[in-house]
């Protein structure tokens, strides 16, 4: 992958969120910039400045923070991605992006790109075989949006189904996939 692209990952509140962690270390290998927009949801698993000093970037998390300089966040950070990565992604998200909700700052800056868009799914097997979930990404991949596919394994309530978020090696190479087709 070339060197100076520019990853906004979006991160969702979901059990898989320490894989972030993981993602924006192997992507910052590969020369990228990466730049975490959190949900409010998010923090309340993991705090902002992780994936701050993770990334050498700073992290955004709400649509009216106050910034040195006046800006349009959403739209100045759709402008400079060269790609969207939502990982891991909730079906509430899922449903959100779908259906043109824009009620947070991810929303809105997924709402404002026109770089690809990948999402990473990660929630209970029940969730996301939901009929609703599944027509919410059958929508959005008609749109052109990427998806990686969660996995089969142990997920947070104990069952074993359907719903891990994807490994990062397979995110990683989806990641670059995409970047070199650009």
């Amino acid at each position: 992958m070339g060197k100076n692209k520019t990853i906004i990952l979006g991160v969702c509140a979901s059990i898989a969120i320490y894989k972030a962690c993981e993602i924006i270390r192997r992507l910052r290998e590969k020369g990228c910039s990466i730049t975490v927009v959190m949900t409010k949801e998010a923090r309340r698993l993991i705090k902002p400045a992780m994936f701050a000093n993770l990334s050498g970037n700073k992290v955004y998390t709400d649509m009216f923070d106050q910034s040195e300089q006046w800006d349009i966040e959403h739209v100045s950070l759709a402008e400079k991605a060269d790609l969207i990565l939502v990982a891991p992604a909730t079906a509430n998200i899922i449903g959100k992006i779908a259906s043109g909700i824009c009620d947070d700052l991810l929303t809105c800056v997924v709402c404002a790109t026109s770089a690809p868009v990948l999402i990473v799914p990660a929630m209970n097997e029940k969730m996301y075989l939901n009929r609703i979930t599944q027509g919410n990404i059958k929508k959005l991949k008609t749109l052109e949006y990427k998806f990686v596919e969660p996995t089969r394994g142990k997920l947070a309530c104990g069952a074993v189904g359907v719903g891990c978020l994807a490994e990062v090696d397979t995110i990683v190479k989806e990641v670059t996939k995409i970047s070199l087709m650009k």
